[in-house]
């Protein structure tokens, strides 16, 4: 029994997200094996085989890898799935991209959003916004799998000493080309890595209430941004800060939530964090449901007053 990750990496480095599915595929059993797609990445495949846990690291180096087109990336993943028992990718934009085409080529089910592995054949996921956790059991002979990085910790990303093997790259299908990129530029932590999360709700008001609040205390704490669906609807916030079900999953060591109500999509996306801080005026909030920690107060006095006491 051998599981595949599908590293996810920008040519030079190992994202995070590739340490948690590290993880989860030591816990189905067997040896782990990940596999670096990409162009002229090297460096990428050597840092992947420092991970903790990996046995070998195949890598595959084409210019129609080097942007992880999902065309392209799925057909080297199935150049391969005959050697592996497991084929696992993290639940983020691109993993859900890649995943299910792999599945269905592979005429399996894909098994989504994993956040525990029972047996090599049994998974737990949420379901209902994270208010249910279903038991999933496959008797596929292939298991393809998404994992939620939040519900596992991360592999050590040195003290590994795998092997690194070269793999015939496939030929690019032609199906979609890379036009171009536009990366949000932000000198704070990421918000899927970073250890503290600040985040605001729509009661902020504007979005010069948002960054007026919200900004001091993610200074004082050296914290990432985070915002409410609501707060990005309204434009309080863009839409790379949104914290939920449709923005991202967080697990931060602290969590701090100004103005936000706590609806479910929102609690989807957080409510793994460590330590959560709600400040709300309106006791009946749900938010105040899954905090550690809450303020009744009006944040508009709270988070200035807290920003000065620390």
């Amino acid at each position: 029994m051998t599981s595949l990750v599908i590293a996810e990496h920008d040519n030079a480095s190992i994202k995070g997200a590739t340490l948690n599915t590290v993880t989860a595929a030591a816990q189905a059993g067997g040896e782990v094996h990940v596999l670096v797609a990409g162009h002229k990445a090297q460096a990428a495949a050597e840092a992947a085989a420092k991970i903790a846990g990996v046995t070998k690291v195949i890598h595959a180096d084409a210019a129609g890898l080097e942007h992880g087109l999902a065309e392209n990336v799925a057909a080297q993943v199935l150049a391969i799935a005959g050697n592996y028992t497991h084929i696992l990718f993290p639940a983020t934009a691109s993993g859900k991209n890649v995943a299910p085409r792999v599945a269905a080529k592979l005429d399996v089910a894909q098994i989504s959003d994993v956040s525990k592995v029972i047996s090599a054949d049994t998974f737990e996921r949420p379901i209902y916004a994270g208010n249910a956790i279903a038991t999933v059991q496959s008797a596929d002979k292939v298991k393809v799998i998404t994992v939620r990085t939040t519900g596992f910790d991360p592999a050590a990303a040195s003290g590994g000493s795998a092997s690194v093997e070269s793999t015939a790259a496939t030929v690019d299908s032609g199906k979609s080309s890379f036009l171009g990129s536009e990366i949000a530029k932000n000198d704070r932590p990421d918000l899927t890595a970073a250890k503290i999360i600040v985040s605001g709700g729509r009661a902020l008001g504007s979005s010069e209430k948002f960054n007026e609040v919200m900004t001091p205390l993610a200074d004082k704490l050296g914290a990432a941004i985070g915002a409410s669906r609501a707060a990005v609807d309204a434009g309080y916030a863009p839409n790379d800060l949104q914290v939920g079900q449709t923005g991202k999953i967080v697990a931060p060591q602290l969590y701090i939530a100004a103005g936000i109500s706590g609806a479910i999509q929102h609690l989807a996306g957080m409510k793994d964090s460590k330590v959560i801080v709600a400040i709300n005026k309106d006791p009946e909030a749900p938010i105040f449901s899954v905090a550690d920690y809450g303020l009744e107060a009006d944040l508009f006095v709270a988070v200035p007053e807290l920003v000065k006491a620390l």
